[in-house]
């Protein structure tokens, strides 16, 4: 789940450059994650954010961790999120050259082992689109 969300997050800086989450909850069955962007997406472009996580997953990239300190990080991605009390070595997790950022979350080895990525349910309110998805083998 949390290679699918960085492999979604992605896509839809990608597709709407509306930068990363706001909020993502993540679970085994089934996650959300917040964006914020102008208007809702069409059906056609929440069918186009399935497939092109789908592509990605399929592509088979390496999902790899380095541990950097706080300041070499801060040169590569935002730690905007990351708590003050984080600590001064942060995981980046990579995502082949398709996603780079902090995490704390489990990860598979490559893409192709993600599965299936499913969107389960869209809504939109107040500039928020919030977007369910699930995995299948």
């Amino acid at each position: 789940m949390h290679s699918a969300e960085h492999i979604l997050n992605q896509t839809m800086i990608r597709m709407f450059d509306c930068g990363r989450c706001i909020t993502a909850h993540i679970e085994s069955k089934k996650s959300r994650i917040d964006f914020r962007l102008a208007e809702a997406p069409s059906p056609e472009r929440v069918a186009e954010i399935e497939r092109r996580v789908n592509e990605i997953i399929q592509s088979d990239l390496p999902i790899t961790e380095h541990f950097l300190s706080r300041e070499e990080a801060t040169k590569q991605v935002s730690l905007a999120r990351l708590p003050d009390d984080a600590g001064e070595t942060v995981r980046i997790v990579k995502v082949g050259d398709y996603d780079t950022c902090p995490c704390s979350g489990p990860h598979a080895s490559s893409s192709k082992e993600i599965g299936v990525f499913k969107i389960a349910s869209t809504d939109y309110q107040n500039g928020v689109f919030r977007i369910r998805y699930k995995l299948a083998p």
